[in-house]
């Protein structure tokens, strides 16, 4: 989770200024349960310490807060419901807009969460990480001009970013230019080596016909990621092209284990 410190700051400056509090004991223990994610803990400092003060103006920020834990907690309705009341006493609090969309996203309810996102850039124009993922949702229900328009903005406004890189690199491959990707998963993984990014690189070669590049990242990302089915089905097609079909298929059964859709592997079975 998002530790919110300039919240914590803030309050723990107003508890120099005028003095310690059972209030702000509470808020500094739930900031310690965060740190160390006992989410219960923290969940029950925040109420105590809303229910000590409960017109304390610093409780819109906890709400915040405690709609993130409750996420980190999977109680994801209670969280967009939580975000939605910190949401309606702040209308204007980018924090916590960004916090429901993050939740709404995780939820499966991208229309909120773009919704969320507009709102968000209509407050603060220049905000790229609510920019990033508005593009991203929007990619992913195929509204290619609203992506593209976010996207071209990083490029322009925030260029040699990895926001700005995945977000190139997930545009291209979404319009399949593979090739054109490539360059930019060579700039992410510069920074990020992740194995989602490794992973997504080896498919641009797999798309290319670079066998070599290809299994190269995806041993990178199996090395990281010994359990993503993905990366096996990955392979599967890699030793297909390379007409090792025991091995291919071999690869398609552990990735089918692993959780990926058998219709998908079926190809690699025959």
């Amino acid at each position: 989770m998002k530790r919110h410190s300039l919240l914590i700051a803030s309050l723990c400056t107003a508890a120099l200024l005028f003095g310690a509090s059972p209030y702000m004991d509470l808020v500094e223990e739930s900031d310690k349960a965060c740190g160390e994610c006992k989410w219960e803990e923290a969940l029950r400092a925040i109420d105590s310490a809303i229910e000590w003060e409960p017109d304390n103006p610093g409780n819109i920020l906890l709400l915040s807060n405690k709609g993130m834990i409750q996420y980190n907690l999977g109680l994801d309705s209670l969280a967009v419901a939580t975000l939605t009341e910190a949401h309606k006493k702040a209308p204007k609090s980018v924090t916590i807009l960004s916090n429901r969309a993050r939740v709404l996203t995780a939820c499966g309810r991208d229309r909120e969460a773009i919704a969320d996102y507009e709102t968000i850039m209509g407050l603060d124009s220049v905000n790229s990480e609510a920019r990033f993922h508005h593009g991203l949702l929007s990619l992913r229900h195929r509204d290619y001009n609203s992506a593209k328009a976010d996207f071209d903005w990083l490029l322009a406004n925030k260029p040699d970013t990895p926001e700005s890189n995945i977000a190139q690199a997930t545009m291209l491959c979404a319009l399949g230019q593979y090739a054109e990707a490539i360059p930019y998963y060579n700039h992410i993984l510069d920074e990020i080596k992740e194995p989602e990014y490794y992973g997504a690189r080896a498919y641009c070669h797999l798309m290319t016909g670079e066998l070599q590049e290809a299994s190269d990242d995806i041993a990178a990302a199996l090395e990281k990621s010994p359990a993503d089915g993905e990366l096996y089905l990955y392979r599967a097609a890699l030793n297909k092209m390379r007409y090792r079909p025991d091995d291919s298929r071999k690869d398609a059964l552990r990735a089918i284990e692993l959780g990926i859709e058998p219709s998908r592997a079926q190809q690699f079975l025959k």
